[in-house]
């Protein structure tokens, strides 16, 4: 295994598309830097050794100081629809893409935030908060253990240095790893600026790199890269839904191309269940609220199928956007299956589900809390712990009867459905409540310990940890609706 950074076998691919894709930047680096954490995990994906933070030519990389094979780092220029209106230039203000990696599993994107000013800063500092860069680093990890597609977060370097948000902070760096940094917002920018070949080339480079064995499909490999897109991101969406996560700003900017979860800002994952649950608390009208993120993909699919116009008929685009809805659909539906521990479909199960969900809402049940104890539910007993959960005792004994009497209809017993279901419903999310705790520590006393376990628990959040299982718990009613905001 490699064990500097300058070891790394590298390609140049987005760097060969031409300065009308990126401007070079020289990053900023922090002052006094310092390890905050490295995912050990992740620098597996690269090939690094795990020693790789005992190096100071590391740490100089990682906190902008140094740079990687010498090769200068690249700020992407992009556009994207924000809370619905278009921004003609956004781009990459204040993260750089530092090289791209030759890995077994394919090409990834090497990328710090925090190093300083880009051409696309506009009134930004180029900065990002330690604060940020925290909840940044333990949500990719939490998606990624949960088994949702994700960027990835190698490291986080500390500083000193102050920053101002809405009071002082200090900056740090957050390195994250992912397929591609190419969000829909890259496409809309040539589109609405009628730069039709930069577009094409752009597009050529996604299919290149995601779906190669479309590159000489006969039909169209634009209408393929559509439809991957649709695919991957009505997938994606699905498992968000299934797991109770609100991404909190689904501009396209903050959308990947290659349908992963990106752009952790503030995000939040549900304590009760509450459809409506909005964690951004500038997102005033609830246009990114938990329940409204489906249709929003489908928005954003638009914004990006517009953008691919000139390369697409629009019958071809009419038929693409088509099959996001079946796509979600199939993939919510099965996902939701599982987590009722049922295996063959039947006609009254989307039925069944949304009856439940509605007797959650109705008496803001804990979401994480009610599927994981769901599994000991049977037709000998509806267990204390979970009862006691719901205030209506009729209105869940008569569901419970429904469920059992479905139930009835599966080959498996009591104890391979309760490990079945232990499996894909977690015991442990990344509450926000959890996550400011850890986070306070870091900025008051440079405490990282917490940040350390919160790590290693969304790692593996479906076994038990019972040294751990404070943490399952739902936060104090003052902790479920921590104001999170878009501040970095």
């Amino acid at each position: 295994m490699a064990l500097l950074l300058n070891q790394l076998p590298v390609t140049d691919q987005f760097n060969q598309l031409g300065t009308a894709f990126y401007s070079q930047v020289s990053p900023q680096g922090i002052s006094n830097p310092h390890w905050v954490h490295v995912n050990k995990n992740a620098l597996q994906l690269l090939g690094l050794d795990e020693d790789l933070f005992t190096h100071q030519e590391n740490l100089e990389i990682f906190s902008g100081h140094r740079p990687l094979h010498n090769t200068p780092a690249l700020a992407m220029v992009y556009a994207g629809h924000q809370f619905g209106g278009y921004s003609a230039q956004l781009g990459d203000g204040r993260g750089l893409l530092i090289a791209q990696a030759n890995t077994p599993s394919g090409v990834i994107d090497i990328h710090i935030k925090g190093a300083g000013k880009t051409p696309y800063s506009r009134f930004g500092d180029g900065r990002a908060v330690l604060r940020s860069s925290i909840r940044e680093y333990l949500a990719s990890e939490a998606m990624h253990g949960l088994g949702i597609p994700t960027t990835r977060a190698l490291c986080i370097v500390g500083s000193d240095e102050p920053v101002m948000r809405e009071t002082q902070e200090t900056a740090a760096i957050v390195t994250r790893l992912a397929k591609t940094h190419i969000r829909f917002g890259h496409f809309e920018y040539f589109y609405y600026q009628q730069r039709h070949d930069e577009l094409k080339q752009l597009a050529d480079h996604v299919i290149e790199q995601m779906i190669p064995h479309h590159r000489d499909n006969t039909l169209s490999p634009y209408v393929q890269l559509l439809e991957f897109v649709v695919r991957k991101s009505a997938e994606m969406i699905a498992h968000w839904q299934a797991v109770g996560f609100a991404h909190g700003v689904m501009n396209t900017d903050n959308m990947s191309i290659a349908g992963e979860t990106f752009d952790y800002g503030p995000y939040g994952f549900l304590d009760d269940y509450e459809p409506g649950f909005i964690c951004n608390h500038s997102d005033y009208h609830g246009r990114y609220a938990f329940d409204q993120q489906p249709s929003i993909g489908l928005w954003n699919l638009n914004a990006l199928a517009h953008s691919l116009s000139p390369l697409i008929d629009q019958d071809s685009i009419k038929n693409t956007l088509a099959h996001y809805e079946p796509h979600l659909i199939a993939s919510y539906s099965g996902l939701m299956r599982q987590k009722l521990g049922l295996t063959t479909p039947q006609d009254g199960d989307q039925a069944l589900c949304a009856s439940l969900l509605t007797l959650m809402a109705k008496d803001s049940v804990d979401y994480t809390q009610c599927f994981r104890l769901l599994a000991d539910v049977n037709s000998e007993q509806v267990p204390t712990q979970f009862a006691q959960l719901f205030k209506q005792p009729l209105p869940l004994r008569q569901w419970c009867d429904r469920y059992n009497k479905r139930l009835q209809q599966e080959a498996s017993g009591n104890d391979d459905r309760k490990e079945r279901m232990n499996k894909v419903n977690p015991k442990y999310i990344l509450r926000n409540y959890y996550l400011q705790r850890a986070i306070d520590a870091a900025q008051n006393t440079q405490d990282f310990s917490e940040v350390d376990r919160l790590f290693h628990l969304v790692q593996t959040p479906f076994d038990e940890h019972p040294h751990m299982s404070d943490y399952s718990q739902p936060p104090p009613p003052s902790g479920k609706h921590l104001p999170i905001s878009c501040s970095s």
